[in-house]
């Protein structure tokens, strides 16, 4: 890797008003020059097309005629880009100057690194700071439930986080994804799965690129801000549509990347948690139950897509159970590694 890689920043917009055009202007604003920006429009009906119209002689604008899911855009934005890597960036991200070259600068610690990503903190629906510093993300992680979370998420900023570390995966709202991992773990051609239209597909990345060999590594340089509006706790405040591709996508998960080893040595707890989500969409959440009847009817696809992946699983299943815990786990980035990146940032000033 070298500094004059060209980076695409794919971003999708539905409904986004509201966020958008500081977001772009965050992103036009990075101090690493060799970039592009590719914004995808999800048939948007809130005056997001008006605002996005501004900027296009600055970045390339698609407007999609129908909102065909979050998963199946960023795939579309990443056909039309020509970079060495791709930032994904959800439009309610907000970056500072040098988001960009501090995720480069970790790429290039380890050529096994797919995937690079910083430290978000929360920020209100209107950009304001809350009264203290919280950690949005700095990675994701999973539990022995198939619970996947954002590691750190709300906990307040002192002074955690401070070391290049390995991680199990990113979110998508900023994650910087390498392109030779991106063409090498993709499925019939599709680096996000489009069966999960919206949410989780950033943690069926992760768990994917894992098992074929990837790794994550978290730099604390890279920093920007995320409005979460997807938090554990908050399911009753989210639209229907949500909670039901959330238990979908939960089970597409699984099916597609669990071995039998992990399953075994997490029975329990995986039994609990699936109780507990059927017996939610039974008593409570009706509209979810239509994702069962989504699993079954594309069961064949998407054991196929299972079989895809698995013939070309590199990681050993203790490896990948490794990383199931009910507590964060991180690894560090060699000492090694850390200097290059160093010696790197120094020279450049």
């Amino acid at each position: 890797m070298s500094y004059s890689d060209l980076v695409s920043v794919t971003i999708v917009t539905f409904n986004s008003g509201r966020f958008i055009k500081r977001c772009l202007e965050s992103v036009l604003a990075q101090r690493y020059q060799n970039k592009e920006v590719i914004v995808i429009d999800n048939a948007s009906t809130d005056g997001t097309v008006d605002i996005l119209e501004q900027f296009e002689g600055r970045c390339q604008i698609v407007y999609n005629s129908e909102n065909i899911g979050f998963a199946a855009a960023q795939n579309q934005a990443i056909e039309l880009a020509g970079g060495d890597w791709v930032l994904t960036l959800n439009p309610d991200v907000l970056l500072f100057p040098n988001f960009i070259s501090a995720l480069l600068e970790a790429g290039q610690m380890d050529p096994q690194a797919g995937t690079v990503c910083g430290k978000l903190l929360s920020v209100t629906n209107n950009f304001d700071l809350p009264e203290k510093t919280l950690v949005d993300s700095t990675g994701i992680y999973f539990t022995p439930m198939l619970r996947h979370l954002d590691r750190g998420s709300q906990e307040e900023d002192n002074g955690h986080y401070l070391h290049h570390e390995y991680v199990f995966g990113a979110t998508a709202a900023a994650a910087l994804y390498r392109r030779e991992m991106i063409g090498d773990i993709a499925v019939f051609g599709e680096f996000f799965d489009p069966d999960f239209f919206v949410y989780r597909e950033d943690a069926d990345v992760a768990w994917r690129s894992q098992l074929m060999g990837w790794r994550c590594i978290y730099t604390p340089h890279a920093r920007g801000y995320h409005v979460r509006a997807v938090l554990p706790g908050n399911r009753r405040a989210l639209p229907a549509a949500i909670n039901m591709h959330s238990v979908k996508n939960r089970f597409l998960m699984r099916i597609k990347n669990m071995t039998g080893s992990l399953y075994l040595r997490n029975l329990f707890s995986i039994v609990w948690r699936d109780l507990l989500v059927v017996g939610c969409c039974l008593l409570h959440e009706h509209t979810s139950l239509k994702a069962f009847w989504y699993l079954a009817k594309n069961w064949r696809r998407v054991w196929q897509k299972r079989k895809a992946i698995m013939d070309r699983k590199r990681a050993s299943d203790e490896y990948i159970a490794s990383w199931f815990s009910y507590h964060p786990v991180s690894r560090p980035v060699p000492k090694a590694r850390a200097r290059v990146a160093a010696r790197s940032r120094a020279a450049r000033g």
